[in-house]
Parts: C-alpha cells; structure tokens; sequence
C-alpha cells in the first residue's frame, strides 16, 4: 500500500519551469485577475482581452469573456477566435490550455492541466497540456481533466468530467465521460 507523505512534495522543477513567469509577475496577475477577471464589474471585453495580453495570452478576434472567469496563468493559454467563455468558467492552466475557434465553455466550466500523482508517497505534481479544437463545446460544470484533448466539435455534456480524449463530433456525458451519440446537424 501506498501512503502520503506531503512533508516529501517538492514541485521546485515547476516552480523554475517555462510554465511559471516569477513571483513579481504572478502576483501582478493574482491581483489584475481577481479585480478585472474575476469579478462583477461591467468591464467591457476588450479591456479584459488587453489585460490578458498584456500578461502574455495569445487571444484571437471575436472573443467573449463572462464574469467571474479565473484564469490561473494568462502567459499559458491560447484562445482562437470566437470563443465564448461563461460565468465562472476556471482555467486552471498551470500547463498550456490551447482553445481552437468558435468553441464554447459553458457556465461553470472547469479545465484542470495539473494534477497529482496518488501512486507516489511524494503525490508529485502531474502537468499535461489541454487542447480543446474548433467548434468544441464543454457544458455547465464540466471538467476536463490533465491531458485531455477534445477533437473538432466534440461536445461534453453537463456535469460530465473528461478523462480521456474525446473523439471528433462525439457527444459525451458522464463520470468519466462516455459516448453517448455523434453530434450531428439539425434537419429542421
């Protein structure tokens, strides 16, 4: 059996990695993301997206930032165009989160690049980079896992968590998801 031992954790190789951008410009980004990201205040989005830039993201046209959006590490994400992002969506892109065009993130939407080891007494630290591609739609309160990619207009259900890869066009609900049926186009 293992056990836990956190007094042996050490993520210093993260901490000195090209992910992280140094204590200075992280709690610069802590303080610019819970006043202008993360809250209520009726920003237009184009104040959001210069912010966001300005702390490295790479941000295409046409983008719509909701309130109470968290985004861990802005100089980590990669965001095409027409993008909708909901109301409290979390981005927790301790790794690279590459977000293709015309994708949706629904309200409450979760995207986890790191995880922790529960195999090893030291519970390392796990980063894996997520890419959702064009026309993907993650739902309410949905969660996609370290790793995870979601092909072409794939689409996870609400409250559904992604563990795996989701093929192209294929709808998937669950814990973990599982396909349900091909994403198809309206006869009506």
């Amino acid at each position: 059996m293992v056990t836990t031992d956190l007094a042996k954790y050490n993520n210093d190789w993260y901490k000195n990695s090209d992910f992280t951008r140094g204590f200075l410009t992280t709690l610069l980004w802590f303080i610019c993301n819970r006043i202008f990201i993360n809250s209520y205040l009726p920003l237009p989005v184009f104040i959001k997206i210069r912010i966001l830039r300005a702390f490295g993201a790479r941000l295409g046209r046409g983008i719509t930032i909701k309130p109470m959006v968290n985004i861990k590490a802005p100089w980590n994400l990669e965001i095409g165009d027409y993008v909708w992002i909901g109301e409290n969506v979390w981005i927790d892109n301790l790794g690279k989160v590459k977000i293709g065009n015309n994708v949706c993130l629904s309200q409450g939407a979760l995207l986890l690049s790191g995880n922790h080891n529960y195999k090893k007494e030291s519970f390392d630290l796990i980063i894996k980079d997520i890419i959702l591609e064009d026309g993907v739609w993650i739902g309410a309160r949905a969660v996609v896992c370290t790793g995870v990619t979601c092909a072409t207009h794939s689409v996870l259900a609400v409250n559904s968590v992604a563990n795996r890869n989701l093929e192209a066009y294929g709808i998937y609900q669950g814990n973990p998801a599982a396909l349900v049926r091909q994403r198809t186009a309206a006869t009506e």
